[in-house]
């Protein structure tokens, strides 16, 4: 599938930003910027990687020896499943890869704008934004897959733009030339599943929380625009909280103050800070507890950082042993003396605080079928 890699071009838009190479002593991996970028681009991940000259060494005890930025370019969950099937098939295994290896398997075909030098062969995997019986056939294939049963994980792997998530998606593109990922349900997921999330995410909207457009194909497939690829086709540099903190998603070792102060740090827009907030306050009302770090991401456009749309809200009730996944002051639920707490401290006025829980109370009360009340919930 992939020949041994020890040097690697990182993209961005096909203009070179650095290269990224194995250290031969240690093996860990060293990134330099290209003297190009450092006078023309943009820090791609200014808590890890300053745009500065010299080289930078990945942390031996993280990510492989590599670093968060390029982590955040790999598929998790199902994306990492698939590429392991189609090695086994080679009597080959996943965790033999090198960091490397695996960028290189990424290629030019990952979310984002980055892109890694070398590659696999070019594959395309747009395709029509119809056709219910192809949507169909890919649902089908996927619980072949992830229930060990014949299925066709190369198929379903080039369909998914190395996307993100625990459950099997396919990318496609609209007949406005729009670019879209459309979700299947996992073999653990009820047959609504995709219905729901539509709800959950309207919902938000109807919060006041910015999300891409959304749609649900055939009453029943749960389809959303791709917000790393601008209305020209141009990919955007989307970066998750999770690498920008420099955390390892699945120890669950992030706070939602510490997503508020990156909110603040990177965009330096206190509406933005406050919109954070109020995804917050989404995810306990509405029982979101798979609201790990990966499930937050920004955008950088022109060395400009922004919140990207929300995504991923939807009913979660177990998250981590039945706590959010994204802990408050390290409570893994917690209750309103804690949300005004942590909202008084990044500067939202208390009253605007209560303001937007009763918002969001109020509308997921009337749209959802279960919510989690906040308001009345304050210790005197």
């Amino acid at each position: 599938m992939i020949s041994d890699v020890k040097k690697i071009k990182v993209l961005y838009r096909n203009v070179e930003v650095g290269i990224l190479q194995s250290d031969p002593a240690s093996g860990i991996c060293v990134f330099e910027y290209d003297k190009s970028w450092l006078s023309e681009g943009f820090s791609i991940s200014p808590t890890e990687l300053p745009l500065q000259s010299g080289l930078f060494y990945g942390d031996k005890d993280k990510f492989g020896g590599s670093f968060a930025i390029f982590e955040d370019s790999l598929p998790d969950g199902y994306g990492l499943y698939l590429i392991d099937r189609i090695l086994r098939r080679q009597n080959r295994s996943l965790r033999e890869l090198t960091p490397l290896q695996r960028l290189s398997i990424i290629g030019k075909d990952g979310m984002g704008a980055l892109s890694y030098i070398p590659m696999m062969p070019d594959i395309k995997h747009q395709r029509e934004l119809e056709g219910d019986s192809e949507l169909d056939m890919l649902q089908e294939e996927a619980l072949k897959v992830l229930s060990e049963r014949n299925g066709d994980a190369t198929l379903l792997y080039y369909n998914s733009a190395n996307s993100g998530g625990a459950r099997p998606k396919t990318a496609m593109r609209a007949d406005d030339g729009s670019h879209w990922l459309v979700k299947f349900r996992h073999t653990y997921d009820s047959s609504d599943i995709g219905k729901q999330e539509y709800l959950y995410m309207r919902t938000a909207e109807e919060c006041g929380i910015t999300i891409p457009r959304i749609a649900l194909i055939n009453n029943r497939y749960f389809a959303i625009e791709r917000f790393d690829i601008d209305p020209d086709g141009l990919r955007r540099h989307v970066v998750t909280a999770a690498a920008l903190l420099k955390t390892d998603f699945r120890k669950q070792d992030v706070d939602y103050t510490n997503l508020l102060a990156l909110t603040g740090y990177l965009t330096q827009d206190p509406m933005q800070v406050e919109e954070m907030f109020k995804r917050m306050v989404m995810n306990i009302v509405s029982i979101n507890k798979d609201d790990h770090s990966k499930n937050f991401s920004f955008i950088c456009e022109e060395g400009k950082w922004s919140l990207a749309p929300a995504y991923d809200i939807t009913y979660s009730p177990l998250g981590s042993n039945g706590e959010h996944s994204t802990s408050l002051f390290y409570n893994g639920n917690p209750g309103l003396d804690l949300v005004l707490k942590a909202g008084t401290g990044i500067h939202i006025p208390e009253s605007k605080c209560l303001e937007i829980i009763d918002i969001v109370e109020r509308t997921c009360e009337k749209n959802l079928p279960v919510t989690n009340k906040l308001i009345g919930k304050r210790k005197e």
